[in-house]
């Protein structure tokens, strides 16, 4: 198990190889494998990043975000302006149904709504609006329609985990309960975690997934 000083320095070293990140601006601090970063961004697009970049190490169990986005210049816009911007990409966006993805700005903070019929129009929904100039954050209130036999959906996860990972999959429990996915049991990083939820989410129907496995 790495130590505190040990993991701090990998996370700035990861933060510091990520070229889309200002690293001078994040303070990074490491207990018991809580990692909190801190500082001020100049977009949310660079917060989500350095967030990213974090849980990419190993031995990181979980993220405190104390990051400020601060706007300069041209940078800051409208919510007016904003909600024009995301309005037409999410117009634009091919595979997305028409008016399905509702949207609220608010002080540059971007509120999602709406119902869609698969976690990866949602997953780019959210995708779509997060680089947008002037953008401080974006909530994702999207709903996914439920049509889930659970049957059939324990067995694609638990398919999908054994094709990409056969290690993990083995370690990785599976429930379904209505539209909901219960993952439990233990995963060996953020890479496998993340792999497990999406296998989750790719199947059809899912509203949600719970995630409650542990880090061996």
């Amino acid at each position: 198990m790495k130590t505190d000083t040990q993991l701090q320095t990998d996370v700035i070293d990861e933060l510091n190889f990520e070229p889309s990140i200002n690293a001078a601006q994040i303070g990074v601090v490491a207990k018991d494998g809580i990692v909190t970063l801190s500082g001020h961004v100049h977009s949310y697009s660079e917060k989500w990043n350095a967030e990213r970049a974090a849980l990419r190490v190993s031995g990181v169990k979980a993220l405190a975000i104390e990051i400020d986005v601060n706007l300069l210049g041209l940078s800051k816009r409208t919510d007016t302006d904003i909600a024009r911007a995301a309005e037409n990409v999410l117009s634009w966006t091919t595979f997305l149904p028409n008016k399905s993805v509702q949207l609220i700005v608010e002080d540059g903070w971007i509120t999602l709504s709406g119902e869609v019929d698969w976690e990866y129009q949602r997953a780019a929904s959210v995708d779509a609006v997060r680089h947008l100039t002037g953008v401080t954050g974006v909530s994702d209130n999207i709903t996914i329609k439920a049509q889930v036999n659970s049957t059939v959906v324990k067995s694609d996860i638990e398919a999908s985990l054994k094709r990409r990972a056969s290690r993990e999959a083995d370690e990785i429990n599976v429930s379904v309960h209505g539209a909901v996915v219960v993952l439990t049991g233990k995963v060996h990083s953020w890479s496998e975690r993340d792999l497990a939820t999406h296998s989750a989410w790719c199947s059809p129907g899912v509203r949600n997934v719970e995630d409650k496995m542990t880090f061996a």
